[in-house]
């Protein structure tokens, strides 16, 4: 086990006052009943619900009052009910409508325990065959590892710690860029990460590559609403690792015959189980950000490491010297959205990016991110500043003079001027620092002031 940063989010959970039951949403394998086991370390009393265990499940069978549950909780569990702080974990309460229907009941009438619930199957389960009851838990989002979390998973405290310095040190500057390309080959599953610190080989990482993927293909079964929507839900698994990071089209998607609604509800259906993300492009410059579902979505998956793997991408990533020339450089930008993805999970900040299409001539940049009350374009390029076209386009359009670009290169702040001649500020921030990316724009911002 290692500690991962959502430990702090369960901390904070548990200092509030009018503490509900936490549900930890996520997709499978990537962290969920370890991130709890790491914290229940700071509980006197800590009692664990295997619901897909039978005496587990019976407990919430028998019809029992709140009061009396508790009671058989303790009993089976061999456990003393008394004033210790006690943390309660429902793990896979997709087996259980009555449990997940419990919920509100230790909300309402035994607030001193701390309950938290999290399932391997349940996203696409919820809303049809779950529902948690409303106003009485609050949800917590747990993605794969970070690199802020790799490299602390690996033991590098030096490079733990000079991570959170803003700015960034120069003098660290290569090794981070060296541990970052790393960390996009092999990816953010946690146990592929567990296996590597333990072993430092990739070789070994294959058998655990493979499992994952297969468990994955294997759910899709458990997924679907029938047997036709299975078949075309593998084959849109199976296809999206070719895919990751491009713009698809629902109708025939992965050389298939597949009709655009089958194959939308497929995409959509394994979008709920987080194995895959749609972002779709929104066309406007100003907040709200607001997606334009008419258009071309692009394809994001659960992790790029895995998407390496399967794409047969690894051997060309071990011997490069720059992610733009690999996969025609999607696989910098997937591994630059998975970390973006990773900070900005609430419905008010979710990641888009931006589209102009004309008869004449398309523009595209490829994030852009709510920040105060500013739209800040994000590209991934390790080009020149002149180059970025589509950049400077959206940055005529908007009243601010901030941007940023991703790359290879060290932290600096750049002055330039669009095409047309409107002066900006350009941070260009170094792969490694993505995480960090809502640290660096207050300093980026707090900067241009002072020029």
């Amino acid at each position: 086990m290692f500690n991962r940063t959502i430990v702090k989010e369960l901390e904070t959970w548990a200092q509030k006052a009018d503490r509900k039951p936490l549900v930890l949403r996520g997709a499978r394998q990537v962290g969920k009943t370890t991130a709890v086991k790491i914290f229940s370390g700071q509980f006197e009393q800590y009692i664990y619900l295997n619901l897909e265990l039978p005496d587990d499940r019976k407990l919430f069978e028998k019809g029992y009052m709140i009061d009396e549950l508790i009671q058989a909780i303790f009993f089976l569990k061999n456990k003393k009910r008394s004033k210790k702080r006690t943390l309660i974990f429902l793990d896979e309460i997709q087996n259980s409508p009555n449990a997940v229907s419990m919920l509100r009941y230790f909300y309402e009438f035994a607030k001193e325990f701390f309950i938290i619930a999290a399932g391997s199957l349940l996203e696409p389960l919820i809303d049809r065959h779950i529902s948690f009851p409303v106003g009485r838990v609050e949800y917590c989002y747990i993605k794969p590892v970070t690199f802020n979390e790799y490299v602390a998973a690996l033991g590098d405290i030096s490079s733990a710690e000079v991570l959170t310095h803003v700015p960034c040190p120069r003098f660290a500057h290569e090794k981070l860029l060296k541990q970052f390309y790393q960390y996009t080959l092999i990816g953010g599953m946690p146990e592929v990460v567990r296996i590597y610190k333990e072993t430092r080989d990739f070789c070994r990482l294959k058998p655990v590559y493979e499992a994952l993927l297969r468990s994955y293909l294997d759910d899709v079964e458990k997924y679907a609403r029938n047997k036709i929507l299975a078949r075309v839900m593998r084959h849109a698994m199976e296809s999206s690792f070719y895919s990751a990071g491009s713009r698809i089209r629902f109708e025939g998607f992965g050389s298939s015959r597949y009709k655009s609604r089958e194959m939308s509800e497929a995409l959509k259906t394994l979008e709920k189980a987080m194995l895959v993300y749609l972002m779709y492009p929104s066309t406007g410059v100003n907040l709200p950000i607001i997606a334009d579902h008419k258009k071309s979505p692009r394809l994001h998956l659960i992790d790029t490491g895995l998407v390496n793997y399967f794409a047969g991408l690894q051997k060309e990533l071990v011997s490069t010297q720059n992610l733009n020339s690999v996969y025609e450089g999607k696989i910098v930008e997937h591994i630059v959205g998975q970390e973006l993805l990773a900070i900005y999970q609430g419905i008010s900040e979710k990641v888009q990016f931006w589209v102009r299409e004309k008869k004449q001539s398309n523009a595209q940049v490829d994030y852009i991110l709510p920040f105060r009350d500013y739209v800040i374009p994000v590209e991934v390029k390790s080009g020149t500043v002149g180059r970025l076209r589509s950049l400077h386009e959206f940055m005529d359009l908007v009243s601010h003079n901030y941007a940023v670009r991703i790359y290879s290169g060290e932290l600096k702040i750049d002055k330039v001027k669009t095409i047309k001649g409107k002066p900006f500020f350009l941070l260009n921030l170094p792969f490694y620092l993505t995480g960090q990316i809502k640290h660096y724009l207050r300093w980026f911002l707090d900067e241009c002031l002072k020029k």
